[in-house]
């Protein structure tokens, strides 16, 4: 006798069919009319989020694998040389000094810095043959920053700009010539700082030159001087009195920024404000 473990399972009764309703020929006609006028079962819909996420996957791996065959490929190529320096004696890593010998230092002539570092009056043009020191020229050549904006429309906002701009010292040169002529030479000299004080005084000033109320033109270049221009003013009349000519030449170098002019009741040349802003050029 078999164990009840061992025992097959039963095998379930089959489940009973129901018994089919006779229906008429007019009941399936109609039927298969009601089938024709749905129409085929809609399709379902193609789910596209998955595709496109496969095909911006395979872009970006495309682009990855492109770069990597691009590094790939120029590592193996041979170095290009570099050209041949052009200036014969350049040497390249250059030769070290040998022991116990210190590089040579500029002399004062050749060191910028050390020339205006010292008495900065030294460094202005000097005075034509046969001109005369003008009557307002300070006696030691020295000009004090009040009286220097006072020269200026905004004499306020000057002050506040030379402070806030590091100003150092101010050297200046008058002198008359002729009957009416008056030149005058500045350099203003500014403290080493982050800021740009002389490049930043010379640019500010030659800003609103071109305006009517001053020279009303954009200058000429002076050359040599990198940013350095002068200017002739149309000639101011007023009734009862002399024809009053200007001219004013801007430049900096270094430190200093350069402030020249020419006033007289005769014209003035080009070739006058010129010479002049490039005899002070070659002093500094």
């Amino acid at each position: 006798m078999e164990s009840a473990q061992n025992a097959p399972a039963p095998t379930p009764d089959p489940a009973p069919v129901p018994a089919t309703t006779p229906v008429s020929e007019a009941e399936a006609a109609e039927a298969v009319g009601a089938e024709a006028e749905a129409g085929p079962a809609a399709a379902p819909r193609r789910r596209v989020g998955r595709t496109v996420a496969l095909i911006a996957v395979a872009a970006v791996l495309g682009i990855i694998g492109g770069t990597a065959v691009g590094y790939g490929i120029q590592a193996d190529r041979e170095p290009t040389p570099l050209p041949a320096l052009n200036q014969p004696g350049l040497a390249y890593p250059a030769k070290p000094l040998p022991k116990g010998q210190q590089p040579v230092a500029l002399s004062a002539a050749e060191d910028r810095q050390a020339k205006a570092d010292g008495d900065l009056r030294k460094l202005l043009v000097p005075r034509p043959a046969g001109a005369r020191e003008a009557e307002f020229a300070p006696d030691d050549g020295w000009q004090d920053l009040a009286s220097y904006a006072a020269g200026f429309k905004d004499e306020s906002w000057m002050l506040e700009f030379l402070n806030e701009s590091a100003v150092r010292r101010i050297a200046v040169r008058a002198w008359d010539s002729g009957e009416h002529r008056t030149t005058t030479v500045q350099l203003v000299q500014f403290r080493p700082s982050d800021l740009r004080g002389a490049v930043d005084h010379a640019e500010d000033q030659m800003s609103y030159m071109d305006e009517e109320k001053y020279a009303g033109n954009g200058g000429d270049a002076l050359k040599g001087s990198g940013n350095g221009r002068y200017y002739l003013y149309p000639v101011d009349r007023k009734a009862g009195y002399l024809d009053l000519y200007q001219a004013r030449a801007i430049f900096q170098r270094g430190d200093v920024m350069v402030d020249i002019h020419i006033f007289d009741t005769k014209k003035i040349s080009k070739n006058d404000i010129r010479t002049l802003a490039e005899k002070q050029l070659e002093r500094l």
